[in-house]
């Protein structure tokens, strides 16, 4: 942790981490969570209607896209360099292999 003596030392501005990810305001992040708290219903409201066996993938396709809203916005991994979106997509990628790979096994996908 370093001190606004040292800031001040190196010309360094102690906020500017900060301040590079204000591009926009307060109601870009509401419209997020609006946007997150629809999706979480309409996940709810899917645990509750029978569609057979299109359950499971609607399902994980809307938890796939809340996870890439929350990485993106909230964690500012937009805004971020480009290793560290090498770094999530391709651990984001092989996470997916291996659930389908773990699904596969157990052979959840010949299910009737």
């Amino acid at each position: 942790m370093s001190t606004a003596v040292e800031h001040a030392s190196l010309g360094t501005d102690p906020n500017a981490e900060h301040t590079e990810h204000a591009g926009h305001g307060n109601s870009h992040y509401y419209l997020v969570a609006l946007a997150l708290a629809i999706l979480t219903g309409l996940e709810v409201l899917l645990s509750y209607i029978d569609i057979g066996a299109a359950f499971m993938p609607l399902l994980l396709t809307l938890m796939m896209i809340k996870f890439i809203m929350v990485v993106l916005e909230f964690m500012h991994l937009r805004k971020d360099a480009k290793v560290f979106h090498f770094l999530f997509w391709s651990g984001f990628l092989l996470a997916i292999a291996v659930y389908i790979g773990f699904l596969a096994t157990f052979k959840f996908f010949l299910q009737p």
